[in-house]
């Protein structure tokens, strides 16, 4: 009964805001500095992601790190609507400002900004829009700023690695139900060909490239991932392994060098995340997913993206909310990175 006595006398009728865990504390206080004069709903003023300001071009000199939307899918090659990904995700709820397993609010630590969208020139043109996309990420390359990008679909990571392996290539994580080295479609690249042609480009490692969750009827597409010396590890693997020895053998493989976290919704199953244009059962758990992301705290990471969210498939809205968490742990790893090998 003492100790019972002792938690009303600490917490009965007591404000949300009074919390006397120190670390806790200081997270709540940094984003509710003033807690009554500035308590808003998630639904009330204009989104961006997790709250973060915005800065337009002219302000992004600064910033650690930027989340950039690229709305665009002219690369599909069955259902389309990946170009409603970045809005989606911006508005989703309950998501940041702390990571209890990573135990850190990245945007307590970090610079962190939402820099909007790419600007395209023609949305007709594949090609063109993806020259304004290495182009954009080029110049938040030479600010000094990582980016975080979120689609809009996969083919928007070609251009992406364009800018930021042109001087060294990059290593690649990439969470996904396809390998995406295939060949073109009619002469034209697509969301399934931009690894293929990041190596091809230069501006990519195959020997520190892993591509995890791969499963579906597509296998016979990728056998360039086999031949340039990238690693494969099907989902069945995962499930079998676990995500502890699936995180050891990534980390082995990229080393201490740049790299860059490519993540397709479709690596999830479409159970919870039917939201997307090339659906693949018997896909990853979210709890895998995030326990193998979480487990690349500390890599050398140079940008990331989350892609294939096309939210008009999924009136609940799961995969919207689940590309919002991918994103924002993307951030908590940017934060984390160890940036000594550049």
């Amino acid at each position: 009964m003492n100790s019972l006595n002792k938690l009303r006398q600490k917490y009965a009728g007591k404000d949300a805001f009074i919390i006397h865990d120190e670390s806790y504390r200081q997270v709540a206080e940094t984003f509710f500095p003033d807690a009554k004069a500035q308590a808003t709903w998630a639904f009330d003023h204009l989104a961006t992601f997790l709250d973060l300001p915005f800065r337009a071009p002219e302000q992004w000199l600064g910033a650690d790190v930027g989340i950039l939307g690229v709305p665009m899918d002219l690369g599909v090659t069955h259902r389309a609507g990946a170009r409603f990904g970045p809005k989606a995700v911006r508005a989703a709820e309950r998501i940041g400002p702390y990571d209890h397993v990573l135990n850190l609010a990245p945007a307590q630590l970090l610079c962190a900004a939402d820099l909007g969208d790419v600007v395209f020139n023609n949305r007709f043109d594949l090609t063109q829009t993806h020259l304004d996309i290495q182009n954009t990420i080029s110049r938040l390359k030479a600010s000094g700023i990582l980016p975080l990008s979120v689609g809009g679909d996969h083919s928007m990571t070609l251009p992406i690695l364009r800018a930021l392996g042109a001087e060294r290539p990059v290593g690649v994580i990439h969470f996904d139900a396809h390998c995406d080295t295939a060949g073109l479609f009619y002469g034209n690249q697509h969301h399934g060909s931009p690894f293929r042609q990041a190596v091809l480009d230069g501006v990519i490692d195959p020997c520190r490239t892993v591509q995890i969750g791969i499963r579906g009827p597509d296998e016979y597409f990728w056998e360039f991932s086999r031949d340039s010396g990238m690693t494969v590890i099907h989902a069945e693997a995962v499930f079998e392994r676990g995500a502890q020895s699936i995180i050891q053998q990534v980390k082995t493989i990229v080393g201490t060098g740049p790299v860059y976290i490519s993540v397709d919704i479709d690596s999830l199953d479409p159970t919870f995340a039917p939201g997307t244009g090339t659906p693949e059962v018997n896909g990853l758990l979210p709890r895998e997913l995030f326990g193998m992301l979480r487990g690349l705290a500390g890599v050398n990471m140079v940008g990331g993206d989350i892609v294939e969210v096309a939210p008009q498939y999924d009136p609940t809205s799961n995969t919207a909310n689940l590309g919002a968490q991918i994103l924002f742990t993307l951030l908590c790893l940017a934060t984390l990175r160890n940036n000594n090998d550049r």
